[in-house]
């Protein structure tokens, strides 16, 4: 017996921006708030160019012409995999998957 199941995208309905973040309202009805440093474009902008908003792709992304700024809702849910958060360096992985840097080890310093 088979089983088909619907994969149902979520999509933008609203958006807001405060001084400090970016609120999106999803069609499942969660309100997603990232901080807008996150966004430095739009962090930058004037509240009259914050509040300049669009839809893209049908609600897949939002789109501020006057800033030239695209954030998608796959961003927001998931921003480990788009977003460079500020303060965060990222260390390059070794062959076994962790981070070269802070492995605990000590070297000996010959002089």
């Amino acid at each position: 017996m088979s089983t088909l199941t619907e994969k149902t995208e979520v999509l933008v309905i609203d958006v807001s921006c405060s001084a400090d973040a970016l609120s999106v309202t999803l069609t499942d009805g969660r309100v997603v708030s990232v901080p807008l440093v996150w966004f430095p474009r739009l962090a930058d902008a004037p509240p009259r160019q914050r509040s300049g908003w669009e839809l893209i792709g049908g609600g897949i992304g939002i789109h501020w012409e006057a800033i030239d700024e695209d954030i998608s809702v796959a961003s927001l849910l998931h921003p480990e995999n788009f977003v460079r958060l500020p303060g965060r360096i990222l260390r390059p992985l070794s062959r076994t998957g962790r981070s070269s840097a802070g492995s605990g080890r000590k070297r000996a310093v010959r002089g």
